[in-house]
């Protein structure tokens, strides 16, 4: 699979980045090097092998759930540039 410079500029515009032509041109085979290398991976035969979630087993030290509400909410909103009963304030977005 290989990707063209018009599928970067989808790429690109899905994550709202701008590019230039070329800076566009530039990734084409930077795109293109990470999928050979993903089709590489799907080459490796895992017959067998157990799915691993970590190289090495972690177990978390747990704690009680206690409930707390933090007692700092009027430190938190003194940085606030804008706080309104006990929350932030931010400008109005979507129409």
């Amino acid at each position: 699979m290989s990707v063209n410079a018009e599928q970067v500029r989808h790429v690109a515009k899905l994550a709202r980045i701008a590019m230039s032509d070329a800076e566009v041109e530039a990734m084409v085979p930077e795109f293109n090097n990470i999928l050979h290398w993903v089709e590489q991976l799907a080459e490796v035969d895992t017959d067998g092998v157990e799915p691993l979630t970590a190289v090495i087993e972690n177990h978390l030290r747990l704690r009680d759930d206690v409930v707390d509400d933090g007692n700092c909410r009027d430190d938190i909103l003194k940085n606030a540039p804008d706080a309104q009963h006990g929350f932030f304030a931010v400008p109005k977005v979507i129409e």
